[in-house]
């Protein structure tokens, strides 16, 4: 399986993902809206104007359920993610969140 699962248009730092709390709730980011596709979806961010690929189906279901489990980890469980594949998925949100993509609940 690929390591890269969400792409955005302008690099995120790597070291992002050491920083991404699993255990914290987050969500889609209100100004960004999902664009399904076959290969998984674009996301577009309509203040930073920033897209993102996510090249995955399964990171959309993750991502799509972010607003209502309590914690990304519960959402990756949720959309069926194996224990062995989670380092592979916070890298993921890691640079969703460093594109303004997600946010913690609670941020604005």
């Amino acid at each position: 399986m690929s390591t890269d699962l969400a792409t955005v248009r302008e690099p995120a730092a790597e070291h992002v993902s050491a920083r991404f709390d699993l255990d914290s709730p987050w969500r889609l980011h209100p100004q960004v809206s999902i664009r399904p596709e076959r290969f998984g979806a674009l996301l577009y961010h309509f203040g930073t104007r920033r897209l993102s690929f996510l090249k995955s189906t399964r990171l959309l279901a993750v991502v799509r359920a972010l607003d209502e489990a309590p914690s990304a980890r519960d959402a990756c469980v949720s959309a069926g993610v194996p224990d062995e594949e989670l380092p592979i998925y916070r890298t993921a949100l890691a640079t969703l969140a460093a594109s303004q993509m997600i946010s913690e609940r609670g941020e604005r």
